[in-house]
């Protein structure tokens, strides 16, 4: 029976000794699984850059190509934006190779699809920036190669495409001579002026 003039209540309990020692054990246990599994994720995203260098590499690559012209005629041909089959074409755009004196990087870039077929594996170079940042030029990345490959292709899943109209264009990317990372794409010839 309580006299007092506050309602009865049970006397309060605090935490023993031994219940403190199991918390502790098992918030130790935890925190040493977590941390475990937290170094294990970042020993293993090392190991993943070069797959990931190479695919932005091979990426990359293949939005430069798949960029360029594929008509009728060579791009530099007066007749390219009007030409609406290979006979209206002063120059015809047929052969897998640059034309002389244009390289990726030069005075005288690819100007379209073909230009970039390669049978040799490429160091990887990155394009020298602007004056205006201070930085002169970039290295490239070592060990890295790449090798873009174009050839004619009439085998497309549920598309009819007349021969010679569209290319598969290849980029590999190798490094240290192992491959690492390989992409395809299809560019389809147009002509301009039908669009």
């Amino acid at each position: 029976m309580c006299i007092k003039p506050y309602p009865c209540q049970q006397a309060e309990r605090g935490l023993t000794l031994i219940e403190l020692l199991i918390f502790i054990v098992i918030v130790g246990v935890a925190a040493t699984a977590i941390l475990g599994v937290f170094g294990s994720l970042t020993r293993n995203s090392a190991s993943l850059l070069p797959d990931k260098q190479a695919q932005a590499i091979a990426a990359g690559m293949m939005q430069e190509v798949l960029a360029q012209p594929f008509t009728f005629c060579d791009p530099d041909d007066p007749a390219a934006p009007t030409a609406l089959a290979p006979g209206g074409c002063a120059v015809q755009e047929t052969a897998m190779a640059a034309e002389l004196g244009e390289t990726r990087n030069g005075a005288t870039p690819f100007d379209n699809v073909n230009d970039y077929h390669s049978a040799a594996q490429l160091p990887v170079s990155l394009p020298n920036q602007p004056p205006a940042t201070g930085v002169t030029a970039l290295a490239g990345l070592p060990g890295y190669t790449y090798q873009v490959t174009v050839a004619p292709t009439n085998a497309l899943p549920n598309v009819t495409v007349t021969p010679n109209d569209a290319l598969l264009v290849t980029v590999t990317v190798r490094l240290n001579g192992t491959l690492v990372s390989q992409l395809q794409g299809v560019r389809i010839r147009y002509a301009p002026n039908t669009l």
